[in-house]
């Protein structure tokens, strides 16, 4: 490894580096490790670790112009610890810093970098010559998300692999979302106040052992998406914050650079190095650990300089407004530089306001992401499932005021780990009623979820309902599955992502207004839904009865005569249901279609609509 090449410091200089990781950092070769660091303010610094027993020798690194002090130590070697000690500017110790492009870390509470070689024989390409395929908006997606410190024991990357691959395989599950293993030093942020953001967490293994857990996922069909942090990070002495004495990644005033959410510090996204930082990082989990997508955390707080401040705490943009141009700036030209480079990846944008073209192409105006997380469909729904079924009729608004923004972006619709925290309780225990009617409606829940237009992704532990919300101090309860009823979510899930994957009417126009169509919209009085989902030339109906009653001869208009087939109810026995199916004689044998104009149909079903459900039909072709 040589020193950072001209080349490789002007464009960092530009941010426009999208492979940092290539010049910065820890590098080992044969005649040692070369170690290069940006610290541009600094008089000096010098790199320390277990090669020097921890500042016995005198390795100083040499500065440049472009602010980066590079030079090789030839005693050191992958495996050992490290970090910078520096002086700031004025000849003051500043607190010895992990490396910002370290490959690894210890263990916290320690917080040392380490020496990493990457180097891993990966068994995948099956996966990475089809991927392209299953990353397309038209293709299913349905996201297992995980945190693995809490999902089974033991947490470890290689331990998890096999078991965690098999689920979601036996589940239906397309990918799992892994809420972000980058390196943090507080386990209880569950990732999300990063420090390493080239590092996976030690918590659980090594760089290796975290890239087994991708390769296997990929080699039973599995993508992986990893939740990223460019919205924040946290000011731990070791840490990012006044690097170098200065306020190098961070904006020095609070109103800019402190989040009041999270008491955490934001970065400079005007600043062309962290913007090459940050891409780079994005980047480095698409190259080196095959990484199939991205899902960007809190983007909504790095849009609006005013995100959670009042009159008075935020500082306006260089034309007076709300806007932080350098984080849009940032996030455009993250999404240009991962899609140039990752052409059949997808990047994810938890956005939770009506910032518009978030998931349109830059050159349209768009911030460039392939998908957004609709918080909106998340909120208004669990909104109106939490009531009583008796009060539902005043609220059906709740279940179609989508279809006013359902088309203005390409959308994921999620039931993340966010619903099922801070005192929210689980999705079961959130739900009205008696212990069949929760369960009932939980299985509805998740039903109209999947029948919606839109990606999907439900939290892990869903499947198995718990009863108590997520902590991630504890294991997800597993024996709950030996109850009938949790079973009976879980064997519910599966068939909806088999339902899901196997009609392309429900997945194929995800992203396309000619995918959905409404039948009924307007049932208030008795809290009922219909539509139809298109795709090729198939076609599925979904309809919702959101009440314990049921609906007796329910006539639905259908744009195909003949007969229709049940193909998914979720108060089938099997599930868990009064096993009431749509047909008169209960069996959800074929039903055929009657000339009875309806909702704009010339032909029309007579259905029995059982209570708390939701059911798919199709025609028997």
């Amino acid at each position: 490894m040589n020193p950072p090449g001209d080349l490789d410091l002007w464009l960092f200089n530009e941010g426009r580096h999208n492979a940092l990781y290539d010049a910065l950092g820890a590098h080992v070769d044969p005649d040692g490790t070369h170690f290069a660091v940006w610290a541009p303010t600094a008089r000096s610094v010098q790199v320390i670790g277990d090669f020097d027993a921890w500042g016995g020798g005198d390795h100083q690194l040499a500065p440049s112009e472009s602010g980066v002090w590079s030079g090789r130590v030839e005693a050191a070697r992958a495996g050992d610890r490290y970090k910078y000690r520096l002086l700031d500017a004025e000849g003051n110790p500043v607190p010895d810093k992990l490396d910002p492009l370290a490959f690894a870390a210890e263990t916290p509470p320690a917080t040392a970098s380490v020496i990493a070689d990457l180097s891993y024989a990966w068994q995948d390409e099956a996966w990475m010559a089809r991927r392209a395929a299953r990353s397309a908006l038209d293709a299913p997606i349905s996201i297992y998300e995980v945190h693995l410190g809490s999902w089974r024991s033991p947490a470890e990357y290689r331990a998890l692999a096999q078991p965690l691959a098999r689920h979601a395989q036996r589940l239906g599950f397309t990918h799992v979302e892994l809420l972000p293993v980058m390196e943090h030093p507080f386990y209880g942020s569950w990732g999300y106040q990063t420090t390493g953001y080239f590092a996976p967490t030690a918590r659980y293994g090594s760089p290796q052992d975290l890239m087994f857990l991708i390769d296997t996922l990929h080699q039973h069909g599995i993508g992986v998406i990893l939740d990223w942090t460019p919205a924040h990070f946290p000011d731990d002495p070791h840490g990012l914050g006044r690097f170098d004495g200065t306020h190098l990644y961070e904006h020095a005033d609070p109103r800019r650079g402190r989040h009041p959410d999270w008491d955490t510090l934001i970065f400079n996204y005007d600043r062309h190095e962290v913007r090459s930082f940050l891409i780079s990082s994005a980047c480095f989990w698409l190259d080196r650990y095959h990484v199939d997508g991205l899902r960007v955390d809190a983007v909504a707080s790095m849009l609006y300089l005013d995100y959670s401040r009042r009159e008075g705490e935020w500082l306006p943009n260089e034309s007076g407004g709300r806007e932080n141009l350098g984080a849009i700036h940032l996030l455009r030209d993250l999404n240009e530089a991962v899609y140039a480079r990752f052409p059949d990846v997808q990047t994810y944008a938890e956005e939770s306001t009506a910032w518009p073209m978030v998931s349109r192409p830059t050159a349209d105006g768009g911030l460039g992401f392939g998908l957004k997380w609709d918080m909106g469909w998340m909120h208004d729904t669990l909104s109106y499932f939490e009531r009583d079924p008796l009060y539902r009729s005043h609220h059906h608004r709740e279940l179609t005021f989508r279809t006013h923004y359902a088309n203005t972006e390409n959308f994921v619709l999620p039931l993340s780990h966010d619903e099922v925290v801070h005192g929210k309780r689980s999705l079961l225990a959130r739900l009205p009623g008696d212990r069949w009617q929760r369960f009932a409606q939980l299985r509805a829940l998740l039903g109209y979820q999947f029948g919606t237009p839109g990606k999907k992704l439900v939290f892990m532990g869903t499947e198995i309902a718990p009863t108590v919300e997520w902590s991630h101090e504890a294991m997800l309860d597993w024996s709950l599955l030996e109850q009938d009823d949790h079973a009976g979510v879980e064997r519910w899930l599966t068939a909806l992502n088999e339902l899901y994957s196997a009609h392309p009417a429900l997945h194929a126009r995800d992203c396309d207004p000619s995918g959905f169509e409404w039948v009924v919209a307007d049932d208030a009085p008795n809290s009922v839904l219909a539509f139809t989902r298109h795709g090729g030339d198939a076609v599925v109906l979904v309809i919702v009865n959101a009440t314990p009653v049921i609906r007796e001869d329910y006539r639905v208009g259908v744009p195909h005569a003949g007969t229709w087939v049940e193909l998914l109810n979720s108060d089938a026995i099997e599930f868990g249901g009064s096993g009431v199916h749509s047909t008169p004689s209960h069996s959800g044998a074929p039903l055929a279609t009657d000339a009875v104009p309806s909702h704009g149909h010339a032909q029309s079903l007579a259905l029995r609509l059982p209570p708390l459900a939701v059911i798919f039909l199709t025609p028997d072709c």
